[in-house]
């Protein structure tokens, strides 16, 4: 048995160890499965102007892949911006082989967007935060 004490520490560049983190993570995956083929991906639009007005990212593994942030400008949604990126990075991922999309959103987001676009609801989590739901949307692509 180790006696040794460890202390736990409160980070102030959480940029950093969650970057560190996040690539202990993805090794240990990828080792646990001999898949080492993860990227990550990032598309924007951008007015006239150079600004950014939309953006989606996320990652692919393993013939998987996570949406994690879908962002349009408030004055821009409902333009078809956020469908174009939507299905931009679906038809680019669908050519690299993935196989399936994740995907969450709170119910005061765009979980039915998603849902129309096939996205399917696997699990809802109620009040979380309170008097919100939580969704957990995958949509098979081949």
């Amino acid at each position: 048995m180790n006696n040794t004490e460890y202390k736990i520490e409160k980070v102030e560049n959480q940029t950093d160890i969650i970057q560190f983190l996040d690539d202990r993570i993805y090794d240990f995956n990828s080792s646990a499965i001999n898949q080492h083929d993860g990227e990550l991906f990032t598309k924007v639009i951008r007015n006239e102007d150079g600004k950014i007005i939309a953006g989606i990212s996320g990652w692919k593994w393993a013939t998987i892949s996570e949406i994690t942030l879908l962002w349009v400008e408030e004055g821009k949604r409902k333009n078809g911006l956020g469908l174009n990126l939507l299905q931009a990075v679906e038809e680019e991922l669908m050519k690299e082989g993935c196989k399936t999309i994740l995907l969450r959103s709170y119910s005061f987001q765009a979980p039915f967007f998603y849902e129309r676009n096939g996205y399917k609801i696997v699990y809802v989590l109620d009040d979380f935060p309170k008097k919100y739901k939580h969704y957990t949307l995958v949509k098979r692509i081949t």
